[in-house]
């Protein structure tokens, strides 16, 4: 089947975050300025359409009229298995698979269950939000291993403070986003590995965040961290539909560990959770299914980060981006303009009307830049940046 997706696909009045949440928008402090002018392109879902199997499996669970309590059937195992196998040649044991209701949700369990407070977790900033708030928000300690720029744009890690913080004796956890949001990273093997040793060597646990490990460019390859390690027990891995598949309303995370103490440690904290039926039929669905929209997906995300990219050099030669290695955001550097924070904010949320989000929430290594997540249709995407080329004219 071939999918259209540069069809606009009315999202108002669906109860959607990103174009209903005005409210709440606010509140996070994302935005001062929303109303049914406003373009939002703030949040990591997408404004297309799913995989055609996907609502096929949909309406079937509508159309049986009872959404009861709900197991984990061997399908859904075996969806998951069969997807990675196939995927990545990465052979997971179904006892090794632990659902949760989300990614954020699994990281705040993480945290919980692998630390004590007071013990010190490793990020890397800039870095998705959340992952301060996961390790903070339970009273443990950040500890920031910036990535670092290159001259080219290009995010590194430091590998030697990196292990001067994971020798720290209160260091326990080592927070993993990859591919990286928002730098767009997708790390090497190598990387993978190296990261991964020094953790073993100096007894802290990893969480991979691979939740967009799926979406990569053409001519990237992403490798799970626990296929680039030589040793893997000390690693968990979260997995998803939400980002690949677009269904992120449908809270499915399945965290992948090898290490029957971890898991054990992990499920204590986790609970129990069940699954809406909606969400076993979905993932069988994606996993069995959705590989050719996934392949036309990643295609036309490819052709809208170029076009983003080229309009930005031709229009704004002042901010500088790389089209990222996977993900769907684009980290976009404004530094150029020489102005503060507080005017580009300006001029891009309350003059433009798009709602972007401010470098600054990912740390203070974020100043001066913007994410933008651009898995919309492409003319919604043109229009967004005509509007924000408009308001830096004066500046070029």
């Amino acid at each position: 089947m071939k999918y259209n997706f540069d069809e606009t696909v009315e999202r108002r009045n669906t109860y959607s975050l990103k174009w209903d949440g005005a409210e709440l928008i606010k509140q996070f402090g994302i935005t001062d300025r929303y109303d049914e002018d406003t373009i939002p392109l703030f949040t990591a879902d997408m404004d297309l359409p799913v995989a055609q199997p996907i609502v096929d499996a949909l309406h079937q669970t509508v159309d049986h009229r009872i959404f009861g309590y709900t197991i984990l059937p061997d399908a859904y195992f075996g969806a998951i298995q069969q997807y990675f196998q196939k995927r990545y040649d990465w052979a997971i044991d179904k006892e090794q698979i632990v659902f949760s209701p989300g990614t954020v949700h699994a990281l705040n369990i993480a945290v919980k269950a692998l630390t004590e407070e007071g013990d010190g977790v490793i990020i890397q900033r800039p870095v998705y939000p959340p992952f301060t708030s996961a390790v903070e928000g339970n009273g443990r300690v950040v500890k920031n291993n910036a990535l670092v720029q290159d001259e080219d744009g290009r995010y590194t890690i430091n590998f030697e403070e990196f292990e001067e913080l994971a020798k720290d004796e209160k260091t326990k956890l080592f927070i993993h986003c990859h591919p990286h949001n928002p730098t767009g990273r997708v790390f090497t093997p190598e990387e993978s590995n190296k990261l991964a040793d020094i953790c073993k060597r100096h007894d802290v646990t990893i969480i991979a965040d691979e939740i967009h490990g799926d979406l990569v460019r053409s001519g990237e390859t992403f490798t799970p961290m626990v296929l680039a390690a030589d040793e893997t027990g000390h690693i968990i891995t979260c997995t998803a539909i939400n980002k690949t598949f677009n269904v992120a309303g449908l809270h499915c995370t399945n965290v992948i560990i090898e290490n029957e103490s971890l898991r054990e440690k992990f499920t204590a904290e986790l609970g129990m959770q069940l699954p809406t039926p909606f969400t076993v039929a979905a993932l069988i669905a994606a996993y069995t299914e959705g590989d050719d929209w996934l392949e036309q997906v990643n295609e036309y995300l490819d052709g809208t980060l170029e076009w983003v990219k080229e309009f930005l050099e031709e229009r704004m030669p002042k901010v500088k981006v790389r089209i990222p290695e996977g993900t769907y955001v684009m980290w976009l550097d404004f530094r150029g303009y020489g102005i503060d924070d507080k005017e580009i904010h300006d001029r891009i949320y309350n003059k433009a009307n798009v709602i972007l989000e401010d470098g600054t929430m990912f740390g203070e290594e974020g100043a001066g830049f913007q994410r933008i997540c651009i898995p919309s249709p492409r003319p919604l995407i043109q229009e967004a940046m005509e509007r924000i080329a408009k308001e830096f004219d004066d500046l070029n």
